[in-house]
């Protein structure tokens, strides 16, 4: 392989991963993926591969949806609530295709996902966030073109445009991050309650690995009663604002520098929250604590 070729995958390495990552919900999967492809990559025939894009695309997806298959396996036995791993984000273009991908990065997006075959979640990543055409698709999976269309319709008809979509602009999330963090440290949750929904639901992720609660909470008297009674727990962390999951949130760090949680936020269409999601689960929490791994 020349260098010439390693540039090439190179430019390619943080698109991938971004797929990836919406693919499987693992940060440290998708970076297994993307590193099976580059090996992949370096054995190939170049002369047989007219469209490397294209080429690396397919390689990245098809091991994907291995590594789904096997992890949805594993996930029957997990400890608690199953969240995606957290990550930093930013996302470059425009103002419009930022806030498209950006909400793709959510918490709440990747967990509706959840409910997808792997085919039907790589078939509608790949066609309706990263925009590849019904052909390309096709071709990725391996599929005629007509079951190509069925499996992003049945994708369609699950997750649609629903509130999991929807992004709140800036400056309420920092509103919310502001009446949160005073919830937390003053167990007074009159100004938090004002912004959730009716339908709020937490979740919190303890992998078995730290404390966290079992089931999810729904609906705002459970919640606000949650939050209230963490006044006094919580309230000696470090508060850290973070860009995590192309939204605004939050880590919490110990004073020995450990990071006990990150939280992130969903939006219903009136930007009222209707998800906060608490990671715990510390080896989730790995790539945060030693300063991120940047997405798009």
């Amino acid at each position: 392989m020349t260098a010439a070729d390693d540039e090439l995958f190179e430019s390619h390495r943080r698109r991938l991963t971004g797929l990836a990552y919406r693919i499987l919900g693992s940060l440290a999967e998708a970076e297994d993926a993307v590193q099976d492809s580059f090996v992949k990559w370096t054995e190939a025939d170049r002369d047989v591969i007219d469209n490397p894009a294209a080429w690396l695309t397919t390689a990245c997806t098809r091991r994907c949806l291995d590594l789904l298959r096997a992890a949805r396996r594993t996930r029957v036995d997990y400890v608690g609530t199953w969240l995606p791993e957290p990550v930093q984000t930013v996302v470059d273009g425009t103002p419009e295709s930022s806030l498209e991908l950006s909400a793709s990065l959510s918490t709440a997006f990747l967990l509706l996902l959840e409910r997808l075959s792997p085919r039907e979640r790589a078939a509608y990543l790949l066609h309706e966030i990263f925009e590849q055409p019904y052909p390309e698709v096709a071709a990725i999976l391996g599929v005629q073109e007509a079951a190509c269309r069925k499996l992003v319709s049945r994708a369609r008809a699950a997750v649609g445009r629903p509130a999991a979509r929807y992004t709140a602009p800036l400056d309420r999330q920092d509103t919310l991050l502001a009446a949160f963090r005073g919830a937390l440290t003053s167990g007074r949750t009159e100004r938090l309650a004002a912004l959730l929904s009716d339908e709020i639901a937490l979740s919190a992720d303890g992998g078995g690995r730290a404390t966290a609660i079992a089931q999810t909470l729904r609906g705002k008297a459970a919640v606000l009663d949650f939050m209230g009674s963490l006044h006094g727990y919580w309230a000696n962390y470090e508060w850290r604002p973070a860009d995590i999951n192309g939204g605004r949130g939050v880590l919490l760090v110990a004073a020995d520098g450990t990071l006990a949680a990150a939280v992130t936020f969903g939006f219903d269409a009136n930007g009222r929250v209707d998800g906060i999601y608490v990671m715990r689960n510390p080896d989730k929490l790995a790539r945060l604590q030693a300063g991120g791994t940047t997405l798009s």
